[in-house]
């Protein structure tokens, strides 16, 4: 493609094509139907003298998700046009987001709720928003004693807590 009022060539955008997520979202959809179908197949999906057996709604749920796999699948098969569903460059701004997410999700199992908080706050303040080490800790920190505060000593919500909550004896 050119720039008619220059002249020069343009560079079109490169990324990620939506025919290629849709045959990426129907092959998940259809490892995970195929999991459902197999695992309620193994604990029984039938009827017996009670009526129906654990499995048994739960495989038809699973069929519905593989045959919608199977229709995305063939959406995406009939899909000829190279239509981005998103540049290179907007996934990673995405993933600048998702993978810190993932991590503090994984964080909360070792270190509880409340210091994972505070390490995610922290670090995105400091990496996404700039601002000096000292402050972002002092705000991740800062506020995860007011949550706790409400949460576990004020409401008696009882959140996911690590090894430092342990300590303290809560």
């Amino acid at each position: 493609m050119t720039d008619a009022a220059h002249g020069h060539a343009v560079q079109e955008p490169r990324g990620l094509t939506r025919r290629a997520v849709e045959w990426g979202v129907a092959a998940l959809l259809l490892a995970i139907a195929a999991l459902v179908v197999w695992d309620n197949l193994r604990i029984g999906a039938g009827w017996d003298d009670s009526g129906p057996q654990a499995g048994y709604f739960p495989l038809r749920v699973g069929v519905a998700v593989g045959i919608a796999a199977l229709a995305v699948a063939w959406q995406a098969r009939r899909e000829r046009a190279q239509e981005l569903f998103a540049t290179w460059e907007q996934l990673r701004s995405v993933s600048q987001v998702l993978v810190p997410l993932l991590v503090y999700v994984a964080l909360i199992t070792t270190l509880g709720i409340y210091v994972a908080s505070a390490l995610f706050i922290a670090a995105f303040m400091r990496f996404a928003g700039g601002y000096a080490w000292w402050k972002s800790l002092a705000l991740g920190v800062f506020t995860n004693l007011l949550l706790f505060v409400v949460f576990e000593i004020q409401f008696k919500v009882p959140l996911p807590k690590g090894p430092l909550e342990a300590w303290l004896g809560y």
